[in-house]
């Protein structure tokens, strides 16, 4: 991290500019461990996304920027977040296609889609939507060119890099792979999203 990504954001927030999903998720952690720590002072709200993480309401810019300009974050520590499974049928309307575009059967991308464990990078989108990393690079696929009007409550589904879960029924252009009964978001529920940044998850394919 080099003191050029860092910026100042109105009079009590900062931008810090990142590589990729990784270092977002290494800093987001080195963050959240020195909040705990009280070594941030006050600083209302951590936010990361695809490429940077904001820091809201701070009470000291110059000490906290100067402070993220000697960070170094340690990737391997962003992954001790709370496990969450997903239990999953694998019957998406695009699992066809993506199975394709892997060059490989679509048991065999089901197979590929369960051994990793992701992590939640960021959220956004709708309430309790998680873009969720941990693919690797070759497997990233396209947005559909043409988006749905209404993709089902529960979908699994995959665009670019990231896998996600609607958390509620919506337009959508992922391509979906599967479904499933866990509830990603619950207003009655506290906290309300069950997947948020930092949070690792696991896919476990299951029968209908």
């Amino acid at each position: 991290m080099t003191a050029g990504s860092v910026r100042r954001v109105g009079e009590r927030a900062l931008r810090v500019e990142l590589a990729g999903a990784a270092e977002v998720a290494a800093l987001y952690g080195w963050l959240r461990e020195h909040q705990a720590a009280g070594l941030l002072g006050e600083v209302e709200e951590l936010v990361p996304a695809a490429r940077t993480v904001l820091l809201d309401g701070v009470a000291d810019v110059g000490a906290v920027a100067a402070l993220l300009r000697t960070a170094r974050p340690d990737r391997a520590a962003a992954a001790g977040g709370e496990l969450v499974e997903v239990p999953t049928v694998y019957d998406g309307a695009d699992l066809a296609r993506v199975a394709a575009l892997w060059e490989v059967s679509e048991e065999a991308a089901v197979r590929i889609h369960t051994e990793h464990e992701y992590a939640v990078a960021f959220c956004g989108f709708a309430p309790g939507f998680g873009y969720l990393a941990g693919l690797p690079a070759r497997y990233a696929v396209p947005r559909r060119d043409t988006p749905r009007s209404s993709v089902p409550v529960g979908s699994v589904a995959l665009a670019g890099e990231y896998t996600g879960v609607y958390p509620n029924s919506s337009p959508g252009g992922w391509q979906l792979i599967g479904r499933t009964a866990l509830a990603l978001w619950d207003p009655a529920r506290e906290p309300a999203a069950l997947l948020a940044p930092g949070v690792r998850v696991r896919f476990t394919a299951v029968r209908a």
